[in-house]
């Protein structure tokens, strides 16, 4: 295998605790993921699952691969109570990031996305991995192959960058407020 892989799976228990943070007895957190992709949606799945449980929380998996999908996930999240939302790393997922923070604003619920994209669209924040570096993985490594290095002996790189972003006038529509604790720790808050 060869390639860059920018920890889409890895950061999910981490951004749970995250929500918790915000929220310190969010009860039921749902997770977003996308069942046309079973491969990462049963990772991420397993691995939040077994993260929430830790964290004395329950995770209900919610699935949507269309837009009418999306709606009444969203919908779901406020029949089981959702307190929060993790949204799985999923190409679906990262077309729509304004979209799904307008419905995150709708719906009056804290969401936490991989990328900066989602905050700086209107999410409320985002912890992963971060694009640019992804790209710069890419480019190290289309460079290797032009330099005469053959693809198939090319290691995967995994991306260590992690970057995270606040959006605090979106913490404001949702009446949320940060610690300061928590305040000092992202990479970007956007005001």
């Amino acid at each position: 295998s060869t390639g860059v892989t920018t920890l889409g799976v890895e950061i999910g228990p981490k951004q749970l605790e995250l929500l918790q943070e915000l929220s310190p007895r969010p009860g039921v957190v749902a997770l977003l993921v996308n069942p046309t992709n079973p491969a990462m949606a049963d990772v991420q799945s397993r691995n939040l699952l077994m993260a929430a449980g830790m964290l004395g929380l329950q995770l209900r998996v919610l699935y949507a691969s269309t837009e009418r999908e999306v709606e009444t996930a969203f919908a779901r999240t406020m029949e089981l109570g959702a307190g929060a939302l993790v949204i799985g790393n999923d190409l679906f997922f990262n077309s729509r990031l304004p979209h799904l923070a307008a419905l995150t604003l709708r719906h009056r619920l804290p969401a936490v996305h991989q990328f900066r994209e989602f905050a700086a669209a209107g999410g409320l924040m985002s912890y992963g991995g971060s694009v640019a570096d992804g790209y710069r993985g890419c480019g190290v490594y289309a460079g290797g192959i032009l330099k005469g290095d053959r693809p198939g002996e090319l290691p995967i790189q995994q991306r260590t960058k992690v970057e995270m972003v606040i959006n605090l006038k979106t913490a404001a529509a949702l009446g949320i407020s940060f610690s300061l604790a928590l305040l000092g720790r992202p990479d970007e808050v956007i005001e």
